[in-house]
């Protein structure tokens, strides 16, 4: 069960990463791993000994941060696995456990204190643009349903438009015209 969740969490990282808003593929940027020997700051962000990931032209890609870290308009734990775009923007964070990001309890876990979360997706502004929610919970009043492979059993999470209004989640019950179970859509 564990081993596809992980798999879960990859693919969608995956996925995620190698997005734009129009849904498409994009090329990734070559990219290698290095080896922290202790924790170190690098741009801002206080990673953690162990992995961490750099691009080819030099700036940090992906580490685990030691402390709670300002990523974006979120605050996360720490041990969480942050992931940069090659610009430093934020692109998405695996949270170290369940945490309040813009006003939801987004979906977080580690495995032997390796951050295993799943993904929560960012806009390069920073504003949270998907997450999957830790339990049933009232979206700016919308009932949504957890999320994840567990929750929904398909992996949809919660959507958010950039100006931060919830764009989609699927329906723990009956809202407005749409049914328990229905994916709850609407326009920014």
């Amino acid at each position: 069960m564990r081993t596809l969740l992980r798999l879960a969490v990859i693919v969608t990282a995956l996925f995620l990463s190698g997005t734009q808003d129009s849904g498409c593929a994009q090329p990734q940027p070559q990219s290698h791993r290095s080896t922290l020997q202790t924790p170190k700051e690098i741009q801002g962000y206080r990673c953690a000994k162990g992995y961490a990931w750099f691009f080819a032209e030099g700036p940090l890609r992906r580490c685990t941060v030691t402390q709670k870290t300002a990523f974006g308009e979120a605050s996360i734990p720490a041990g969480s696995m942050i992931a940069l775009r090659s610009d430093g923007t934020p692109d998405f964070v695996q949270l170290s456990h369940d945490s309040m990001v813009a006003g939801v309890q987004c979906l977080g876990g580690s495995w032997l204190g390796v951050a295993e979360g799943s993904v929560v997706a960012f806009y390069p502004s920073g504003k949270m643009r998907q997450c999957f929610l830790a339990a049933d919970q009232a979206v700016q009043g919308v009932p949504c349903m957890n999320g994840g492979i567990f929750g929904d059993g398909i992996g949809s999470g919660a959507k958010f438009h950039e100006n931060g209004k919830l764009e989609s989640c699927k329906l723990t019950k009956d809202f407005g015209t749409f049914k328990r179970g229905d994916r709850f859509v609407q326009a920014p």
